[in-house]
């Protein structure tokens, strides 16, 4: 059977056909550091599970949930963008006659 997929088609490699690779290593990255950190400052397990959960299921959830489809990678990097160097945009929609 042959599959004819247009142009401007976007193939995303996913993991499990979920998440994206770049989002996964980015949560790794993330679930180590807090791992490291919270082994670290805390003896208690009760509170070491409190903060792990805490500091990581937001990213988990934006993981799969996503913004439209957009990588979290990304996401992140325009997000940072904007708060180093702001602009607003203003077009205006008049017509010429």
């Amino acid at each position: 059977m042959k599959f004819i997929f247009p142009q401007n088609y976007d193939f995303k490699n996913k993991l499990l056909g979920i998440i994206d690779y770049s989002t996964a290593i980015a949560n790794v990255v993330w679930y180590a550091f807090v791992f490291l950190l919270v082994s670290v400052l805390f003896k208690n397990i009760n509170i070491k599970v409190v903060v792990f959960i805490s500091l990581c299921f937001p990213l988990f959830l934006f993981s799969f949930v996503g913004f439209n489809g957009e990588d979290i990678v990304v996401v992140f990097k325009y997000m940072f963008k904007f708060v180093f160097k702001p602009k607003l945009l203003f077009y205006s929609k008049r017509k010429k006659f």
